[in-house]
C-alpha cells in the first residue's frame, strides 16, 4: 500500500475512533457527573466553531466570509446550522443519555439507510438487490437491538429508541442537506459556521454560563476531548482522509466508530452487552459495508 493510502487510511480510522471515544466521554458526563445535556451541546458547539473557524481562516482568509455575502447561501447555512448540526447534536447526545453511547451511535448507523431510501425515492429508481439487502439488515439488525428477539418488550426505554431513530434521521438531513454549500465553499468553512451559529441559538436554551454537575479531573479531561478531540481533530482527519482516499473508502471505513463505541463503552463504562446486542450492531454495521459496494458499481458505469 503506497505511504498516501496508509495516511488516508489511518487518518479515516482515528477520526472514526475518536467520535466514538467522544459518544462514550458523553455517557460517564451524563450519566456519573450530572452534566447537562444542553450544556453540553452548546459548549461544544460554541467551542469547537471557533476552533474551526480559526483553522478555516488560516486555509481560507476572508473567504470564510463570503457565505454570508449571498443570500441564499446565507439562508442554506441557517437551515443546515439548526436542522441539520443542532438537530443531530441534540437527538445523538439525548440517545446516549437515556440509553448508552455503544446503543446511541449503533442505532444513527442506520442512517445511510434512509439515505439511500431517499435517494431512491428522488430520484424515482426502484433499490438495487444490493440497497434492498442493507435495507432489510438494518430494519433485522434494529430490531435485534432494541428487542432482543422479542416484539412485545424493549431491551432499551423507548426515548432512547426515539432518540436513536432521530438521529438517523437528522443524520440524513446533515448529509444531504448541505451539499450545494459544500460544492462552493470549503468543508471547514461550512461545518465551522454551523456550529457557532447553532452554539449561539443553542445558548438561548441552556447559557453556558449554567454550569452543573460535579466537577472533578475527569469531568474537565472528558469535556475537553469532546471540544477537542471528539469534534475538532476527529473532523480534520476525517475531511483530509476524504481528500486522500476518497469518499467511498473514508465513509467505509468510519464504521470502526460504532465498533470502537461499544468496546469502551463495555470496558469502560461496563455496559452490559448482550450476544443480541452483538448482532443487531454487526447487522446495522454491515450496511455501510453493502452500501459502499453499490457506490463502487455506480461509479464505474
Amino acid at each position: 500500500m503506497e505511504s498516501k493510502n496508509i495516511k488516508g487510511v489511518s487518518l479515516a480510522l482515528f477520526g472514526a475512533v475518536l467520535w466514538g471515544v467522544s459518544g462514550n466521554c458523553a455517557q460517564f458526563l451524563f450519566q456519573h457527573r450530572g452534566i447537562n445535556i444542553e450544556w453540553l451541546i452548546t459548549i461544544r458547539l460554541l467551542a469547537a466553531g471557533l476552533l474551526l473557524l480559526c483553522f478555516a481562516v488560516r486555509e481560507s482568509g476572508a473567504r470564510v466570509f463570503a457565505i454570508w455575502g449571498n443570500k441564499r447561501d446565507a439562508l442554506q447555512l441557517l437551515i443546515f446550522s439548526i436542522g441539520g448540526m443542532v438537530a443531530v447534536q441534540y437527538t445523538y447526545f439525548a440517545a446516549i443519555r437515556y440509553s448508552n453511547a455503544a446503543t446511541a451511535t449503533v442505532l444513527q448507523y442506520s442512517g445511510p439507510i434512509l439515505i439511500a431510501v431517499w435517494l431512491a425515492l428522488k430520484y424515482r429508481r426502484v433499490p438495487t438487490p444490493m440497497e434492498l439487502a442493507a435495507i432489510g439488515l438494518a430494519v433485522a439488525g434494529t430490531f435485534v437491538l432494541v428487542t432482543h428477539g422479542n416484539m412485545h418488550s424493549l431491551s432499551i426505554s423507548g426515548l432512547a429508541v426515539v432518540f436513536g431513530l432521530a438521529s438517523a434521521v437528522t443524520l440524513v438531513i446533515y448529509t444531504l442537506q448541505p451539499l450545494g454549500l459544500l460544492s462552493r465553499y470549503p468543508s471547514a468553512v461550512v461545518i465551522s459556521w454551523g456550529m457557532l451559529f447553532g452554539g449561539i441559538v443553542f445558548s438561548f436554551i441552556h447559557a453556558p454560563w449554567k454550569v452543573s454537575g460535579y466537577w472533578d479531573v475527569q469531568t474537565w479531561l472528558c469535556v475537553g476531548f469532546i471540544v477537542v478531540m471528539g469534534t475538532l481533530v476527529a473532523f480534520y482527519s476525517y475531511m483530509t482522509a476524504v481528500k486522500t482516499i476518497g469518499g467511498q473508502k473514508a465513509s467505509l471505513l468510519s464504521s470502526a466508530e460504532p465498533l470502537a463505541a461499544t468496546m469502551l463503552s463495555v470496558l469502560w463504562l461496563n455496559t452490559r452487552w448482550t450476544f443480541f446486542d452483538w448482532i443487531g450492531s454487526l447487522c446495522i454495521i454491515a450496511t455501510v459495508f453493502l452500501l459502499s459496494r453499490v457506490r463502487a458499481a455506480d461509479s464505474t458505469r
